[in-house]
């Protein structure tokens, strides 16, 4: 598999405990079992199929949707590919309310917010992990029969990442705990890496550093007391700074997964920092774009250029730019950075102020043509005379990188794609590639939490060998799957 392949946004419930019973495994709640399992026949990633079945599986945040009379509580839906793509049948809902996850529905929890696939015990099966905030995490543990069981990984609760990071083949699982997003100093957190294959029962086969040691604050090598107390200012097992988001993948072509984060630097200045993978010494420090860009934007990972390398691309920086810096056998460099906005030749539009290009990205080959394209969300984009309508841009990837040729964009006036632009929508507020039908070409998911009053819904369009299309879209929020709905924000985030 290539590079580019490999990777990467009904009635109302009458009552709060209607939406409990619902979460807990009611109707809402389905799973392939028995005779309907499948076998095997897609050709999806494997980190994104939780069943086994070839087709990849859609996983949504609805982290402000009230659960168990508690509000902002949050849930996922996770939408399970076939053949024919996506049903609102198909899918199983779950939060702190359903039946086998550990804790409970807490209010301002938002579970849900972020989360992360891999196949973490070894099993053949991908697995989620859901950050819960203050409670922590949980696993839900991929099967035949989708997801089931739920294990509690206490303290650390924001923004999981998985990852082959020491590069033995096995997915491992980086861990960050909560911090307050405020002040100019922030604050460090613990984090951890989780060696795979991690057990059932929440146990990893070891727990790694976060950072290499040489990368402490404050380390000095020559210092006794540094060296015998774990670092001077800051130690292995933190990092600075509440993470946002992130993702994984090989940017240097060294075998390990590297890290991508975006997290706040303070002084309400949010940037992304680039960790290489480094096996049993922790992660080292790199360099990529987007650091200080002053704004919480999208990140994505893939071979845009089919080199072998990953590379990186980051949104919305201050500069109103999509930066995509090429990997290499060096890393990244500020030397191999592309950056385009609207005005890139071959691109409909035109660039304009408050567009928020890039705002959310998806990379992921959708013409399996083996260079990954880049989605990219413009929730800001005015046209018909309707403001921050929002829409969403497919870029594709080629032998140079990017070029502008070719590229796409669609919104909720495009032809064939359901609904009808309004203003303040933010269409393309978050996105993913994934191939949910396992015809080999990845199909888009795109969000807009401001939907019909912050409800929030998702779009899916289908990927072709000739890109993108509109025949066939699926548009569908959480009243269609019987679940919480109301400012729910449905779509919040996506993998």
């Amino acid at each position: 598999m290539s590079r580019a392949r490999r990777r990467t946004r009904t009635a109302r419930l009458s009552a709060p405990l209607a939406a409990a019973v619902l979460l807990a495994g009611g109707a809402g709640a389905w799973a392939l079992t028995g005779a309907s399992a499948q076998a095997v026949t897609g050709s999806a990633d494997a980190r994104d199929d939780f069943n086994g079945d070839g087709y990849a599986d859609l996983v949504i945040g609805a982290p402000n949707a009230t659960i168990s009379s508690q509000t902002k509580a949050g849930y996922v839906a996770v939408m399970y590919g076939s053949a024919d793509g996506l049903s609102t049948s198909k899918r199983k809902l779950i939060s702190r309310s359903t039946s086998g996850v550990p804790g409970s529905a807490t209010a301002g929890q938002r579970f849900g917010s972020t989360f992360a696939k891999g196949d973490l015990d070894g099993d053949g099966f991908s697995d989620l992990v859901i950050a819960g905030g203050a409670a922590g995490s949980i696993v839900m543990w991929g099967s035949a029969s989708g997801l089931t069981g739920g294990t509690n990984i206490a303290g650390y609760g924001q923004a999981p990442q998985v990852g082959d990071f020491d590069g033995d083949g096995k997915a491992d699982l980086a861990l960050f705990a909560l911090q307050k997003v405020a002040g100019d100093d922030p604050p460090s957190g613990p984090a951890t890496v989780w060696k795979g294959p991690v057990s059932r029962a929440g146990t990893p086969t070891a727990t790694l550093p976060i950072l290499n040691k040489s990368e402490w604050w404050g380390y000095d090598a020559n210092d006794a007391s540094c060296a015998t107390n774990g670092g001077c200012e800051e130690d292995g097992d933190s990092i600075s700074g509440p993470i946002s988001s992130g993702q994984a993948g090989d940017i240097n072509g060294d075998g390990k997964d590297d890290l991508v984060l975006w997290r706040y630097e303070g002084d309400g200045v949010w940037g992304s920092r680039l960790l290489y993978g480094g096996g049993s010494t922790g992660f080292t420090r790199g360099w990529a774009p987007g650091e200080g860009s002053g704004t919480d934007a999208g990140t994505g990972v893939g071979d845009v250029n089919g080199d072998g390398f990953d590379d990186v691309v980051v949104g919305n920086d201050w500069s109103g730019k999509v930066q995509v810096a090429l990997g290499s056998a060096a890393g990244l460099t500020a030397e191999r950075v592309q950056s385009f906005d609207q005005d890139l030749a071959g691109f409909p539009g035109v660039e304009e102020e408050g567009d928020e290009l890039g705002a959310s990205v998806a990379v992921g080959d959708v013409t399996g043509d083996g260079f990954a394209d880049i989605a990219l969300g413009i929730p800001g984009e005015d046209f018909s005379d309707l403001t921050d309508a929002g829409s969403i841009a497919l870029v594709r990837g080629g032998a140079s990188g990017v070029t502008g040729a070719g590229t796409q964009t669609f919104h909720q006036n495009t032809s064939g794609v359901p609904g009808v632009a309004e203003t303040g929508d933010r269409f393309g507020v978050s996105a993913a590639l994934l191939d949910v039908d396992g015809n080999g070409h990845r199909d888009l998911a795109v969000g807009d939490t401001a939907e019909n009053s912050d409800n929030g819904a998702v779009w899916v369009l289908r990927g072709t060998s000739g890109g993108l299309t509109a025949t066939s879209s699926l548009a569908f929020g959480g009243k269609d799957l019987a679940a919480p709905y109301t400012d729910a924000q449905f779509g919040f985030s996506l993998r």
